[in-house]
């Protein structure tokens, strides 16, 4: 029920802290995975990690804010690998500037990465999922989605467009075997957010808001994300999974 063998997988933003796990995760069940990143010599440390222990990965070079570099992704990936089953869009970027202080370009550079990137990603893979009538795309959205963290004002935008656009292709998809859900990490520290995110008395609301009282570590999206994947989840789609410890079922 939660084999991934002999899938095909492509994950964008697989360089970066979570979903390389995510990556290494699939792989370690049987799939074939796609490492998508504008990090493109990262993105080869991943790839040759995951084949050093007998797992089939490419690395291949994407700029998530243009849809031309999805479809030439798209063809390597055939070429190289054969039809794809599984799409994770991960790829995004933050920044904590004060909303008076946010330029149109830091604007319009987070949203065509976390958002615009998105629908890319959906338009071009979603496009051979449906011809061939099968397919689990999984959106990384965010515990910022909604409602919005501080600190974080474009991406709390970006990431509800992506929880919003996840539901209206999983309506749109649902009868044409392509299933699309979205993923909602809570906290998952990495270097940036450390330091530009999560000061000292932040650090400490964030952790008496999450009921189990820490922050997540990167294999424990891995479950969530195999589900999602197999055909455990076949009559799963529309759905937004949080993976954020109880974070989001607090109020007080």
């Amino acid at each position: 029920m939660f084999t991934l063998s002999n899938k095909n997988a492509v994950i964008t933003g697989a360089a970066g802290h979570l979903c390389s796990e995510m990556a290494r995760g699939l792989a370690s069940m049987g799939c074939s995975v796609a490492i998508l990143d504008e990090r493109l010599e990262q993105a080869e440390d991943v790839a040759k990690e995951i084949t050093s222990k007998g797992g089939n990965a490419i690395a291949l070079k994407l700029d998530a804010r243009k849809k031309s570099d999805f479809k030439e992704c798209q063809k390597a990936v055939t070429a190289q690998m054969g039809e794809v089953d599984i799409l994770i869009n991960g790829a995004g970027i933050n920044a904590p500037t004060p909303f008076m202080e946010i330029t149109e370009a830091e604007f319009d550079n987070i949203i065509a990465v976390q958002l615009k990137g998105t629908m890319f990603g959906c338009q071009v893979f979603g496009q051979k999922m449906l011809e061939q009538g099968r397919g689990s795309i999984i959106n990384i959205s965010s515990a910022s989605a909604g409602p919005p963290l501080s600190k974080a004002f474009t991406y709390s935008v970006a990431k509800a467009g992506i929880k919003n656009l996840t539901q209206n292709l999983a309506r749109e998809w649902a009868t044409k075997g392509v299933r699309v859900n979205a993923l909602r990490p809570g906290f998952f520290p990495t270097e940036w957010s450390q330091e530009h995110f999560i000061t000292p008395d932040r650090a400490e609301a964030i952790l008496r808001h999450t009921p189990m009282g820490r922050y997540g570590e990167p294999r424990e999206l891995v479950g969530a994300v195999i589900w999602l994947a197999s055909d455990a989840a076949s009559f799963v789609t529309g759905a937004e999974i949080a993976v954020d410890g109880g974070f989001s079922a607090m109020t007080i």
